[in-house]
Formats: structure tokens, sequence, C-alpha cells
């Protein structure tokens, strides 16, 4: 990116952090003597905590680095799923979570067996393992990058130091480390943006005003195209597409359901999670804005880019070139921070799938102690296969034949959030029903995938006219759709299943009016 090098300050501030997330490992590794404690913090951590640490796990390096790029080159339109996610979980957050505090142990897709069967728990923690496996290679890698060229250091070094201080905290610490490291680095990240954000409105002539007059008259903030086209990323798009992803993230992520376990209460999990969704819209926000007000720094201010920068590079540029020694160093780790809480996070998460999904079940009368190495063994394999992957990507060059095969994962992992809504709204939707929804679904994925995914230039699969058009956001949509409609009425043939309708929100509505009446 550019020749600066960093001050010795800010290679100090950056290992002082790296140093204190070991720390936090190694002081509640000696909790660490059950899954309970493990897996779900002792299920004595307080609201607030756990609601900043949801936060701090939703906003990865990727944030960090993608929304200010997306600020810089476009407008807002990326925040409307933001705002989608707050307005579903807002209705959703009452039932959710009581539901899962109630009906399982460690892992979300417990609730999907006992809804549908032991395939819907496997299909479902399948793809959220294959989804946060292929996304955690990912980010060591883009994080890897960026450092890289930020700082000159090399980038497979960067990888492996990082990596190990996720993989120690993860294997030490267990899930009461990672709230609490959460809650120091959420902190660390948001006043890495408020930093940055404060520097570049008062580094032109005229301040905050001129920064933002000139966005706006440039449209920089707002949320268009407004038209109904499904075929490009419009608003509608990004309205549909946030609706199911909050369902999805809040309703079946395990990283987030698990946090709903660790408080003491019901009404301290609803208010961790109601914090968490609440706190991200602002940070969100905050990071597209900064995309924004360098649009209008570097165009106000005489200060020239270098040519062709990608504008995701735009701000660790700013950063890099602009940022005074030891402020530097404190942005740079709330970008680290921002890697570490998301990826010991989903760690820790993978491990409680493989020991309450599968170790458990196969071997039911293992002992605690049993399950809980399991685990740990887990986290060190899946740690050190992330990095190798985001080594194999950094050696090609790209994601490459890793990616074309993840991509071939969503293929069979599709319609999660479709499977949860179909189980909590249809009193008759039954397991066969779902399964065959689930075969359609994957069909359509497959044709979907096939006839909009190009290699050279071209079409895997043409089929002219029949090629899927619509945006790529648009087929986790109809994934969904897809599961909930032809689950409904397939269920219909399939009589003798016994549907479970106290698994339903209706069930839940009968709970409460009858608590009104006593």
């Amino acid at each position: 990116m550019n020749n600066h090098t960093l001050h010795y300050l800010d290679y100090i501030v950056i290992v002082i952090t790296l140093f204190i997330a070991l720390f936090y490992g190694k002081y509640f590794s000696k909790k660490q003597t059950s899954t309970d404690a493990y897996y779900a913090g002792g299920r004595n951590l307080p609201p607030w905590a756990v609601g900043i640490s949801i936060l701090a796990t939703l906003i990865s390096s990727i944030t960090f680095l993608a929304y200010p790029g997306e600020g810089f080159k476009s407008n807002w339109i990326l925040l409307v799923q933001a705002i989608m996610v707050v307005v579903v979980l807002s209705g959703l957050v009452w039932f959710v979570v009581p539901l899962y505090r109630k009906v399982i142990g460690i892992s979300a897709y417990e609730y999907f067996e006992k809804r549908f069967g032991p395939f819907a728990r496997f299909y479902s923690s399948a793809a959220f393992t294959l989804t946060h496996f292929s996304k955690m290679g990912s980010v060591f890698f883009l994080l890897a990058l960026a450092l890289s060229s930020m700082t000159g250091v090399n980038t497979y070094l960067i990888i492996w130091v990082v990596g190990f201080v996720i993989i120690y905290i993860a294997l030490k610490g267990g899930m009461e480390a990672i709230v609490w490291l959460d809650v120091l680095q959420g902190f660390m990240l948001i006043g890495g943006g408020l930093i940055s954000i404060i520097i570049i409105l008062f580094s032109v002539n005229g301040g905050p005003a001129a920064i933002i007059n000139y966005a706006v008259e440039h449209d920089k903030i707002g949320f268009g195209p407004y038209d109904w086209d499904l075929t490009k990323l419009t608003f509608i798009v990004m309205v549909f597409n946030g609706i199911f992803y909050g369902i999805q993230k809040y309703g079946t992520d395990q990283t987030i359901v698990q946090r709903y376990l660790t408080t003491k209460t019901e009404k301290g999990a609803i208010k961790a999670a109601l914090t968490g969704v609440f706190l991200s819209l602002p940070v969100w926000a905050l990071f597209m804005f900064i995309g924004t007000a360098l649009y209008s720094y570097y165009n106000l201010s005489g200060e020239t880019l270098p040519a062709n920068i990608n504008p995701d590079a735009v701000f660790p540029y700013f950063i890099m070139t602009r940022l005074p020694p030891g402020v530097t160093g404190l942005v740079l780790s709330a970008l680290l921070a921002a890697a570490i809480s998301s990826l010991d996070a989903d760690l820790n998460c993978l491990s409680a799938i493989a020991v309450d999904d599968y170790y458990a079940r196969f071997k039911p009368q293992s002992s605690d102690s049993q399950r809980l190495r399991f685990g740990r063994i887990i986290i060190l394999i899946s740690g050190i296969a992330a990095l190798l992957i985001a080594s194999l990507y950094v050696f090609t060059g790209s994601e490459g034949v890793l990616g074309i095969v993840f991509g071939l994962y969503a293929i069979f992992s599709g319609g999660i959030a479709g499977i949860f809504l179909l189980g909590i709204f249809s009193r008759h939707a039954n397991k066969h029903g779902l399964y065959t929804a689930i075969v359609v679904c994957i069909l359509f994925t497959a044709y979907a995938v096939l006839t909009s995914t190009k290699i050279n230039g071209s079409r895997v699969l043409d089929l002219g006219e029949w090629n899927f058009r619509h945006h790529s956001y648009m087929l986790g949509v109809y994934t969904h759709l897809i599961i909930i409609v032809v689950g409904y009425f397939a269920s219909f043939f399939f009589k003798s299943d016994v549907p479970h309708s106290d698994l339903t929100i209706y069930a839940w509505w009968e709970k409460m009016r009858n608590n009104r009446k006593q």
C-alpha cells in the first residue's frame, strides 16, 4: 500500500493488546472444569457484559474494513440490513430466548431435533459448521492481508501469531474468558472508530459541517436505489435480506443462541440480546460513516490517494498515513480485537456443536470430563485447520479452489431460518414435510448457483433465459421461503407424523395468556 512503517509506540500497543488477550485465557482457565462452564460461562454472567459480547462477535474485522469501503464507494444501503435486524429481533427475542433456555442444553440445533427429528438437527448443525468454518479462514486471510499491507509484516507470520492467540483463548478460557475479553475488545472497537471519525471530521476546513454537506451533495448518505428490482442491490433487496438475516442470526446461529444460556435469568438473557443488537446498529453506522467521511475528506483536503486503490483499502491507507504514532497502534489493535472477538467465539461454538450434537449422541455414556476433553481437541483442530486454509489463500493469491468448495457447501446448507420459522409458526408442519422441503431447497440452490456462477467468463450451467438472474442476496431469501411453503404443504401428505405443537409460538402464547389470568 505504501512504505509507511509503524512507530515503536504502535508496536508496543499492539503487543500489549495480544498479551492482554492471552492473559484473559490464562486467568479464566482455572474455572473451566465442566462443559457447562466451558460453553455457557457457568450460566451466571451479567447481561450487560453478554450484550457487549454479542456486539463484539457481530462486528468482525471484515466489518471494520468493508463498511468504510462501502461508505466510500457507494452509500449506506448495507445499513438497511442492520436496521431490519433491529426490527426483527425486537419482535422475536421475547419468544426465542425463553424457548431456547427451556428446550436446549448447549446446541441451538437440539430444538430442531425435538421439533423435526434427528436429520433436521444434523442438517442445521452441519450448515452452521461449514458456514463458520469457511468464514474463519476468510477472516484470517483478509485480516492478515490488511495488516501486512499496512505494516509490512509477513502475512503468514500475522496469520499464525494472531491465530495462536485466538486458539489459546478459546482453548483455555472457555466462554467466560471470551465474553469478558469481548467487553474489552468491544470498547476498543468503538473507541478505534470514534478516534478515526473525530480526526477525519476535524482535518478539513469547515470541520464536520463541510464533511457532511459534501457527502449529502454527492448522494453518499442514503439507502437507494429504491427501484423494485430484485436483480440489483436495491433497498427492497436489502430489506428482504435483512429480515431473514436477523431471523437466522438471532434465531438459529449458535454463536448468538449460546449467549442466551450464559445469564442467570431469562429476563437477563433478553436484556443481553437487545443490548447487543441495539448497540450493533450505531456501531455499523459509525463505520459506514467513516467511509462516507473519507470520501469527503479526500475530495476537500487536497490529499491524494494512490491510483486505482480499492475502496476497502482507503480506510487502512488513512490509518497508516494520517494518524499519529500510538493512535495508529490503537486503531490497528481495534482491528485485531474485532477479529479476535469474532473468531474465538466461532471456535468455542464449533466445539459446542461437535460435543453436543455428535460426540454426546454417539458416546452417550461418556463422562463430562471426556466431553470437555473432546471439545478442546476440536478447538485445536478447527483452529489449526482455519489457519492452514488462510495460509493456502495467501499462497494462491485468492480463495481459489477452496472458495468454490465452500460455495458448493452453500448448496447443501440453505434455508435454516426457514426451518426455524416453519417450526415455530406452524402447528401441523412435520418432519417428513420438512425433509421434502430440504430436498427441493437443495435442488433450487444448485440450479441458482450453477446458472449464476461464471468461471473464465462462462456460466457453469447456461440455461439461457432460465438462468437465475436475481441478486445473490435474494438466493438466501428464496431458500427460506421454499422451506416454509413446501414444508407446510408437504406436511399434509404425512399426517401420521407428530408435529410437536408444544414447541410452537402458539404454546408460548397460551402460556402467557394463562399467566395473565392467574
